[in-house]
């Protein structure tokens, strides 16, 4: 038993005596198989905080031979599964957390002589065996085999920290992409290759240094997708079990969605949700959006447009083929996009290849981005929300129209030319709303399409709202009861609010009118 040579089990044995604990361990059911097989590499990528790490223990727990686990495993789902006795504990395991190497030494040359030293040292203290005076761990592995006909199964963690904290160096990148081709492609000694980071493996064109490995993503989940992070279910038998508001779970941190009929969850914002008691944001404990405003603050055409979109609520379209898995590697605005999708910041829906904010965390942290950014309008806007929402409430259609005027975004951000584009300056200037109603746009209601629907959460009243594009206002309020939008929504007759707003294309004003319905 050792640090990186077969370990013990006690990290993951720690989480199960943690207050919140999902049975993730039929994962092994989906690596079992692939042992000796040519599909032994996988390169599992997703974003912080959905479990990689508690993924790599378990794994590591279960394979080592430098423990006994069954205690731990006969408990879960795994145990009933047909090889599950097979490989409890029969496997050599070497378990490499890179951040660990990295975190110690200055640069890349130092950090593959630390990790090779260190793996080294242990394998001597188990294996008789001749070092001569260069030392590659692949040399080294080749021998063992050769001598004792044993081989080894790879855990690697946070494999692409190389790549987020040597981001500019491109020499350092191909060196260490070269040092992990060299330890584990075509290699007899190796059974299993699970790596786990944020970021798939990096492209250098016909550089293929690890083109071995089967790549599985935030992006193509396939075959993990029910593990990539908490499903639903899982969430809902959790907020069941600690009588906390699935809905209100639901909403501050759903959304990622791995086919059309899942999604996940972050692990570690539901499992302190449910610690606390109480949702709110907890990203921001983590540098998310300084992280964030650097990438939404990129000048590349379009980018801006499309953010403002995202914060409206819309879904964007994108092409993630030419991002090149890393950080500083951006051509064009869908690299920016791409990247933020692997971070957690978008979610990716890959039917019609679009993406979009995922949750109230994320839109949270979007908001804080930009508020501390020089977005003009939008921040005003943002930091306007809250007070045209009281103002709604309270009927003030002067001091409404007042806030949607300076949440009018100018045409550097996005071009304000029609209907549409006044959808998005109301939906950005309305974003605070989000805590109390779930917004429809094009809602069918009625004998049509109500433009935004406000269903309130709690107590605040149900609002409608009609656009008009350089009309009078009044048409707005006439069609919604012309029309009858208010159909579908009998329940919240007795505190219903219409609201109607224009702009006028010639003065470049905006008016409200706002009624109760009759």
């Amino acid at each position: 038993m050792g640090i990186y040579l077969n370990p013990n089990n006690e990290k993951y044995a720690e989480m199960l005596r943690g207050e919140v604990f999902v049975d993730h361990s039929l994962l092994i059911e989906k690596t079992n198989p692939l042992i000796r097989t040519p599909n032994k590499m996988l390169c599992v990528s997703r974003p912080r905080r959905f479990g990689k790490s508690t993924d790599a223990n378990m794994l590591v727990a279960y394979y080592s031979k430098g423990c006994d686990s069954s205690q731990i495993f006969n408990r879960l789902k795994i145990s009933q599964t047909e090889l599950y006795q097979k490989h409890l504990n029969q496997h050599n395991v070497i378990h490499l957390n890179m951040q660990d190497f990295s975190s110690r030494t200055k640069d890349i040359f130092e950090f593959v002589d630390y990790l090779t030293e260190s793996v080294l040292e242990e394998l001597l203290e188990v294996y008789e065996i001749r070092i001569g005076r260069y030392k590659f761990l692949a040399d080294i592995f080749n021998k063992i085999y050769v001598k004792y006909h044993h081989t080894f199964i790879f855990v690697i963690d946070e494999w692409d920290c190389i790549f987020r904290e040597y981001k500019e160096n491109k020499e350092a990148q191909e060196k260490y992409l070269d040092f992990l081709r060299d330890l584990l492609k075509d290699k007899p000694y190796v059974e299993l290759a699970y790596m786990t980071g944020i970021l798939p493996i990096k492209k250098y064109g016909t550089h293929s240094a690890l083109n071995m490995f089967k790549e599985i993503s935030i992006l193509n989940p396939t075959p993990l997708e029910e593990f990539m992070g908490f499903t639903e279910k899982e969430v809902e038998d959790l907020c069941l079990k600690y009588d906390m508001d699935y809905e209100k779970m639901k909403d501050w941190y759903d959304g990622y969605r791995m086919t059309d009929d899942l999604s996940v969850y972050n692990h570690r914002s539901v499992v302190y949700a449910l610690m606390d008691r109480k949702y709110e944001n907890y990203w921001s404990a983590t540098e998310t959006y300084e992280a964030l405003r650097v990438y939404i603050d990129m000048n590349y055409d379009g980018l801006k447009d499309d953010i403002v979109k995202l914060l409206a609520g819309e879904e964007v379209y994108l092409n993630t083929d030419k991002f090149q898995n890393d950080m500083t590697t951006f051509k064009s605005k869908d690299d920016v996009l791409t990247l933020l999708i692997h971070l957690g910041y978008l979610g990716y829906n890959s039917s019609d290849q679009t993406c979009y904010i995922p949750n109230k965390e994320v839109t949270s942290s979007f908001i804080a981005s930009i508020e501390d950014s020089s977005w003009n309008e939008t921040t005003k806007a943002l930091l306007n929300s809250r007070a045209l929402l009281e103002a709604t409430w309270n009927r003030e259609e002067e001091l409404v129209a007042k806030y949607i005027e300076e949440a009018h975004l100018d045409t550097a951000i996005l071009t304000y030319n029609n209907e549409n584009a006044l959808a998005y300056t109301i939906s950005i200037a309305y974003i605070y709303a989000r805590n109390h109603y779930t917004i429809i746009r094009e809602m069918p209601s009625g004998k049509g399409f109500a433009d935004m629907v406000f269903m309130p959460k709690g107590d605040k009243p149900a609002m409608i709202v009609e656009l008009k594009w350089d009309q009078e206002v009044e048409t707005a309020i006439d069609q919604i009861k012309a029309k009858k939008y208010y159909y579908g929504l009998e329940k919240y007759l007795d505190d219903l609010i219409l609201v109607g707003i224009s702009y006028d294309k010639k003065s470049k004003k905006h008016i409200c009118m706002i009624e109760e319905i009759n």
